[in-house]
């Protein structure tokens, strides 16, 4: 499984991570709901199950998945200043670009 973080995500996310009350959690990216061929994100910190996977990323962010769900693998979560401020996560080479 794979999982791509852009830089402005990671800056974000390691602030949140290196909290004292987070130190012993992960960030987790998990299904809302799916229709189709495609899905909607959320994200948590959590801790992994016999149920996950962890994936390493290139940011040096550990990120959770759910094992055995397709939709996961490939997912990229992006931070945005404009034109409003927050995550997005999505998934574009399963065809999930964006909310709609």
């Amino acid at each position: 499984m794979n999982c791509k973080i852009s830089r402005n995500a990671a800056k974000v996310l390691l602030e949140e991570l290196e909290k004292e009350e987070n130190k012993e959690m992960k960030l987790r990216v998990y299904i809302t709901h799916s229709h189709g061929d495609h899905a909607h994100y959320g994200m948590s910190l959590d801790t992994p199950t016999n149920d996950d996977v962890v994936v390493s990323t290139d940011k040096g962010i550990d990120v959770i998945l759910k094992k055995d769900e397709p939709l996961l693998d490939g997912v990229r979560i992006d931070y945005f200043y404009t034109p409003e401020e927050g995550f997005a996560v999505t998934n574009p080479g399963k065809g999930n670009h964006g909310d709609h």
